[in-house]
């Protein structure tokens, strides 16, 4: 039995997997450019502790799915395509920056702190939420993926919640207003429970959504996973 590869596709279908590998390296030099330019805006305002820095949802969920859209983008030009753990790393990553898009344009927008270069922070709240909810939907370079993983998706949320709760009980450090324990640990509660409700949701959507094929971008993927 043998395995399809990108050389195996006809010319323009090539074309065309190159051409989606080449807008999600773009996308990704452009997160890490609101990364980078964030980060020297924030060191030049006073001293930065990256611990808290890059503890926020938003910066992780970023750095993680710019990582993953490298990644795949790689694949595709080294003509291998992707693994079937690649593909389920971008739907957990899909997940997380979604998740940042919703809760910042519901919670957060428009209140204080928070990314300060307005540039850097429409293309870390609003542009690559929708770029990577697009980028799932409209690509069809993916499996399946098996809802018995679906679980896994919420073991990092998971957490990053815990970790942040320990450290606000610490050492006072908390990234968002909604996890500030100095309000209760029972709304703290209401919220954790919340964002995790909406994790089984929005991965939910995104298991479902591999199902659907737009765009097949010829990347030389075999017959997609059971579920």
């Amino acid at each position: 039995m043998t395995t399809s590869t990108e050389h195996d596709a006809p010319p323009r279908t090539r074309a065309g997997s190159y051409a989606f590998a080449t807008v999600r390296l773009a996308v990704s030099l452009a997160v890490a450019g609101a990364i980078i330019a964030t980060f020297f805006d924030t060191a030049a305002r006073g001293p930065i502790n990256p611990f808290n820095f890059f503890g926020f949802f938003t910066m992780q969920s970023n750095i993680i799915a710019a990582t993953v859209l490298v990644l795949a983008a790689l694949a595709t030009f080294s003509g291998r395509g992707q693994s079937s753990a690649l593909q389920l790393a971008r739907g957990f990553a899909t997940t997380y920056i979604v998740i940042v898009g919703i809760v910042y344009n519901t919670l957060l927008a428009g209140l204080e702190g928070g990314v300060s270069l307005a540039w850097a922070n429409w293309v870390l709240h609003v542009f690559f939420p929708l770029y990577a909810a697009l980028d799932w939907i409209v690509f069809g370079d993916r499996y399946r993926l098996p809802w018995s993983r679906l679980w896994v998706v919420t073991v990092y949320p998971l957490v990053w919640l815990v970790v942040v709760i320990i450290r606000g009980a610490t050492d006072g450090w908390v990234p968002y207003p909604f996890l500030d324990p100095a309000q209760g640990y029972g709304v703290v509660a209401i919220y954790c429970i919340a964002i995790f409700v909406l994790t089984v949701l929005v991965a939910s959507a995104v298991f479902a959504i591999s199902r659907i094929r737009i765009l097949r971008s010829g990347s030389g993927l075999g017959p997609p996973e059971e579920a």
